[in-house]
């Protein structure tokens, strides 16, 4: 476990987060793979978001049972939050300073979920 800096590709939303890149998934539901995550679970107490929870804008799908994030002013989605489970799941890519290269993310069916 380490802790990394991440955010948006534009910089309006910037958190930190505790996270084992030794433990990262890939999920085939509709929403992650149309949009190429690799992803991290994150428990919320290692979670901190750095600015204002305002440049936010949410979207449920589905069961409803995952918060998706997104910044309002690029669009990019940094991380969500459970509402079923506890806990966050980060959105690798958008760690600074990670070789996505080096990692070995699991393949995660959610598309049966």
């Amino acid at each position: 476990m380490k802790t990394y800096s991440g955010g948006c590709h534009c910089g309006a939303v910037r958190f930190e987060a505790e996270v084992d890149l030794d433990k990262t998934v890939t999920c085939n539901c509709s929403h992650c793979s149309k949009k190429g995550f690799i992803l991290s679970a994150v428990d919320k107490d290692k979670f901190t978001l750095q600015t204002s929870e305002d440049m936010l804008i949410e979207y449920f799908f589905n069961k409803k049972s995952i918060r998706h994030l997104f910044c309002r002013v690029c669009g990019v989605q940094p991380y969500a939050e459970g509402v079923t489970y506890p806990g966050m799941m980060v959105n690798v890519r958008c760690l600074d300073d990670v070789d996505i290269s080096s990692l070995s993310p699991q393949e995660y069916n959610g598309k049966d979920i």
